[in-house]
């Protein structure tokens, strides 16, 4: 198990492998398709996500008191992002990216080519996720997008997930795709 602390150097991203186990502690900012939209329309966004995570996460947050509760927080299906990612990456310097469902070949070489990995969490274990969220250090467009599609600002302690793209070009999923070719073409002779 590798342990990341945010802020997220290129250097210790650059030493993560596709199969990796690794263990987020930091601030992670949610963000899902009216961000990126809102992004790549070079719209006005007060988060510095240089050295930082993108999670593609709807999270369920309450209010608590004069603060919010995450009740869930579980991955939402990130090729969704695959038109602004490459851009996000470049433009944004950030160093994780955190879903469910791996992302395409153009993202993926925006990671190579900036430092920048691919954690898949696990889906279906929203609440789970939940549990690793200590506490909500904020919140961006929450008027204009709504709760699941807010940026919401997660300070984290031990968020599992597995690199499943990295910085080196390599894709747990391309793996999985051309194994299965493989063993598809030796089935069918």
């Amino acid at each position: 198990m590798t342990r990341l602390a945010y802020p997220f150097s290129e250097a210790a991203v650059r030493t993560l492998k596709a199969g990796d186990a690794v263990s987020i502690s930091g601030i992670v900012y949610t963000g899902r398709d009216k961000f990126h939209k809102w992004f790549a329309d070079g719209k006005p966004i007060d988060v510095d996500f240089r050295d930082g995570a993108l999670y593609h996460c709807g999270p369920v947050v309450v209010r608590d008191g004069d603060g919010w509760r995450v009740n869930a927080a579980g991955p939402t299906t990130s090729v969704r992002e695959n038109p602004y990612e490459p851009d996000f990456i470049r433009r944004s310097g950030v160093r994780l990216i955190i879903g469910k469902g791996g992302m395409d070949a153009a993202t993926l070489a925006a990671m190579k080519e900036c430092g920048c990995v691919y954690v898949q969490a696990v889906g279906g274990a929203a609440a789970i996720s939940a549990a690793s969220v200590r506490r909500v250090a904020g919140v961006d467009f929450l008027d204009e997008f709504g709760a699941a599609e807010a940026c919401w600002h997660f300070e984290v302690e031990d968020f599992r997930g597995v690199v499943a793209m990295d910085a080196h070009g390599r894709s747990l999923f391309a793996d999985v795709a051309e194994h299965s070719r493989t063993a598809l073409a030796a089935l069918v002779g």
